[in-house]
């Protein structure tokens, strides 16, 4: 059942059981155009809901569906991004960035053990955008939390280290 439709339908029928109460006690309809008005009322409380719903996933859907970029050829750059949101998740990290340039992938870290997230991750951008991005991002008041935007560093093998 949709949520909406779930929220409103105890509203509905209450507003149906006293539509047909009222017209019950108010002898100024006939019993069969009491009928029809409850079933009009009920009718209008199921499908409005129905309707509301269906059209706002039609706009989130039509809003998001631009934002993709599924194959993009060019030359990249990985961007650091620190202190996000513990709530955060890669389709916000990504809405957010794309508003500034082309991005191709964004991965957020968790932890192995817990699984929740660690407040930080990795945004791999088009190359020419990166250096825009870190200028907009840095320092930019994301979901309560102000994030640290900086071109990230190559990773270092823990062999390299011990030799």
């Amino acid at each position: 059942m949709l949520p909406t439709l779930r929220a409103s339908l105890p509203y509905t029928l209450a507003l149906a059981v006293l539509a047909y109460l009222g017209f019950a006690f108010l002898p100024v309809l006939g019993f069969a155009q009491e009928i029809f008005v409850v079933i009009g009322v009920l009718l209008a409380g199921l499908l409005v809901p129905v309707l509301v719903d269906v059209k706002e996933r039609a706009s989130t859907a039509s809003s998001t569906a631009p934002l993709a970029v599924t194959d993009y050829k060019g030359d990249t750059t990985t961007l650091y991004v620190g202190n996000l949101p513990y709530r955060a998740n890669e389709d916000a990290v990504k809405e957010l960035f794309q508003r500034f340039g082309v991005v191709v992938n964004v991965r957020l870290m968790k932890d192995r053990q817990t699984g929740r997230r660690r407040g930080f991750g990795f945004v791999e951008v088009a190359a020419k955008d990166g250096d825009k991005m870190i200028q907009k991002l840095n320092d930019f008041n994301f979901q309560e939390r102000t994030l640290k935007v900086r071109e990230a560093k190559e990773r270092q093998d823990s062999d390299d280290a011990e030799e």
